[in-house]
């Protein structure tokens, strides 16, 4: 059997590989979530009828289970980084839509009034009230969409779209507990990793005031 440092040689240049390939993967469906829920909570902020039913069918789609989902979306666009993505993209939208649409709602309303006193339109109360303000609760729900999704992207193996399930599925086939060690650490450093460094952006960028609060 190998030793760590035997294998880490050997197999040092694919696991990093496989973890370039587990960042494009995860942090893209984060991204394109991130662009589609933000505006989609602000706007349904605003329409509380469109909005339970928006939160609903985001909130159904959370509760199918991963392998369904990868199995269920395979005749439609077949294997690959395309469907893999798909599939993350939409588990990503739940916990930022919920948490743009309840930081939003819940912005003091005191604020609102005095920057209507102050002559604000819609969207400047928008630009340096509300956003603002609820920026920290948006930031809150990207985490959790980041962490969710790299730990979920290593199903996507199942799907010939790689990343470090490869490793992980490769250490079950054949018992090798190195190669699913190679998977499963690097997958838990990059979810920690994302959400400190996620974290750090949200303390720089919240307001002092909010920050000390």
């Amino acid at each position: 059997m190998l030793s760590w440092t035997e294998f880490l040689a050997a197999k040092g240049s694919s696991i990093l590989s496989a973890t370039g390939e587990h960042l494009l993967l995860s942090l893209g469906a984060v991204l394109m979530g991130t662009l589609i829920a933000v505006p989609l909570g602000i706007l349904l902020a605003r329409h509380q009828r469109a909005a339970s039913v928006v939160l609903g069918i985001s909130s159904t789609i959370q509760t199918i289970p991963s392998l369904a989902f990868f199995g269920f979306i395979l005749p439609f666009l077949g294997i690959g980084i395309v469907p893999a993505m798909t599939v993350l993209f939409l588990y990503s939208i739940l916990p930022i839509l919920r948490n743009t649409y309840t930081g939003i709602r819940e912005v003091n309303p005191a604020y609102l009034e005095a920057g209507i006193g102050m002559g604000m339109n819609r969207r400047q109360l928008l630009t340096w009230i509300q956003f603002p303000l609820a920026f920290p609760v948006i930031m809150s729900g990207i985490r959790v969409s980041t962490v969710y999704i790299i730990s979920w992207a290593t199903l996507s193996a199942l799907i010939g779209a790689g990343g470090l399930g490869d490793p992980i599925l490769a250490g079950i086939h054949t018992y090798d507990a190195k190669l699913i060690m190679a998977g499963a650490l690097p997958a838990a450093l990059l979810a920690l990793l994302a959400s400190w460094s996620l974290g750090f952006v949200e303390r720089a960028v919240t307001p002092r005031g909010l920050r000390q609060r």
